[in-house]
């Protein structure tokens, strides 16, 4: 796991009304909590419950870089599963790079592309499926596009691969079960020291050559398949019983 903070810009790059520079990792609270100045009171961001927002300052050494709105994410209820804050400012190119770059000397690493969503990944926020989803919703820019996206990231497609292995496992054990009988069968003729030949041979007539074969019948249903007596096939089961139990 990541025991680092990385910092990177969440929204655009270039001019706009607002961005959003996003920090997530240990020490994340606490690098922007010792550069924020709230402007109701002073408070202590590290202290603040998580999912909450605060208004004030983010200054450097005196110099108040901007009014933001900082949110707050505590771990393991954040995007990455690490403590994330989400540093709302105006969009001038300037202010963006003066609050990077005053994290990054604070500690912070730049994110490389896609990181905060391979942390979330690391941390079991998301799985490999919904985190490729979460590029395709950015890069969506069509009705189809965006609903296979989202369902994807909604867990669609994992649930429906959690389905099919399950139905590929049940599969699997099915074919192992019918190689074991296979295995273990035996023809009827080879318990012709413990059977009568002449029984051996009705029940051959009614195509029932093999123990499996008599062993998986009811007995009823072999009285009614063959011209044997019920006391005569119970005592055919229990020998081929004994011999499997053996």
């Amino acid at each position: 796991m990541h025991n680092d903070t990385i910092v990177a810009l969440a929204t655009p790059s270039g001019s706009g009304a607002i961005a959003v520079v996003r920090l997530s990792g240990n020490n994340a609270i606490a690098i922007v909590d010792a550069h924020f100045k709230s402007v109701i009171n002073k408070k202590s961001l590290v202290q603040q419950k998580t999912h909450t927002i605060h208004l004030g300052h983010i200054v450097d050494e005196g110099r108040t870089l901007d009014e933001v709105l900082i949110s707050i994410f505590k771990n393991p209820n954040s995007y990455t599963g690490e403590d994330v804050v989400e540093v709302s400012c105006h969009g001038s190119a300037y202010i963006q790079q003066e609050i990077i770059q005053l994290f990054l000397r604070k500690g912070c690493r730049m994110a490389t592309a896609g990181e905060f969503t391979l942390r979330a990944f690391l941390n079991g926020k998301l799985d490999l499926s919904q985190a490729e989803a979460v590029a395709d919703l950015i890069s969506s820019d069509n009705e189809a596009s965006h609903k296979i996206a989202m369902q994807q990231m909604r867990g669609g497609f994992s649930s429906e691969i959690v389905k099919l292995r399950e139905e590929l496992l049940n599969f699997a054990s099915l074919i192992e079960l019918e190689l074991d009988f296979a295995e273990e069968d035996v023809e009827l003729s080879e318990f012709s020291d413990e059977i009568e030949e002449w029984i051996i041979k009705e029940f051959s007539k009614a195509g029932l050559d093999t123990a499996k074969s008599i062993l998986e019948q009811d007995v009823n249903d072999l009285v009614k398949r063959t011209d044997l007596e019920e006391e005569t096939i119970i005592e055919v089961i229990r020998i081929l019983k004994e011999e499997f139990e053996d």
